[in-house]
C-alpha cells in the first residue's frame, strides 16, 4: 500500500469536496433521465424480489458518497501512474453508471441497459482491483456498490424479460 497523503489540510479538503462533486454530477446526469422513473418503474412487471421504487434514491445516494469518498483516499494516495490509471478507470464506471439511468428510465432499452450493467460491472471490478494496490480502504469502499451493481444488473435482466412491450 502507497504511503498516505502529502497534500495540505486544504488541499485534501479541496479533493474530498471534487471527488464527492464528480460523483453526485454522475448521479445527477442520471437523475435527469429518471424524471418520471418511479411511473414508469411502476407499471413495469417486476419479480417478487423487486425492492420499492422509494428505496433507490437512500440506496444511491449512500453509494455515490461511497464512491467519492474511495476516489478522494486514492488520489490523496499520489502514486503517479497507477493512481491515474485507477482514477481513469473510476470516472469512466461513473459514465457508464449515468448511461444506464438514460437507456432505461428515458429510452427504455431494456436490453441495452442491461449490457451497460455489464460493461459496468467489469469497470468497477477494474476500478477496484487498481484501487485496492494503492489502498484496501478505497477498495472496500466500493464493494457494497459492486453487489448493489450485480443485483441491479439482475433486476434489469428480469424487468427486461418480463416486459418485452415495454422494454
Amino acid at each position: 500500500m502507497t504511503a498516505f497523503t502529502t497534500r495540505s489540510r486544504g488541499q485534501s479538503l479541496i479533493g474530498l469536496i471534487a471527488w464527492l462533486g464528480l460523483a453526485f454530477c454522475a448521479a445527477a446526469v442520471g437523475a435527469v433521465a429518471s424524471v418520471d422513473a418511479g411511473t414508469f418503474y411502476s407499471q413495469l412487471q417486476r419479480p417478487a424480489w423487486a425492492p420499492p421504487g422509494w428505496l433507490f434514491g437512500p440506496v444511491w445516494t449512500v453509494l455515490y458518497a461511497m464512491m467519492g469518498v474511495s476516489a478522494w483516499l486514492v488520489w490523496c494516495t499520489q502514486a503517479g501512474a497507477s493512481m491515474r490509471r485507477a482514477l481513469v478507470l473510476f470516472s469512466a464506471q461513473l459514465a457508464v453508471n449515468a448511461l444506464w439511468s438514460w437507456l432505461f428510465f428515458a429510452w427504455h432499452q431494456g436490453a441495452l441497459a442491461f449490457l451497460n450493467i455489464l460493461v459496468l460491472w467489469v469497470l468497477l471490478v477494474a476500478t477496484l482491483i487498481g484501487f485496492w494496490r494503492l489502498r484496501s480502504l478505497a477498495a472496500w469502499l466500493l464493494v457494497p456498490y459492486l453487489l448493489w451493481v450485480g443485483f441491479a444488473g439482475l433486476l434489469n435482466f428480469a424487468i427486461w424479460q418480463a416486459n418485452p412491450a415495454l422494454l
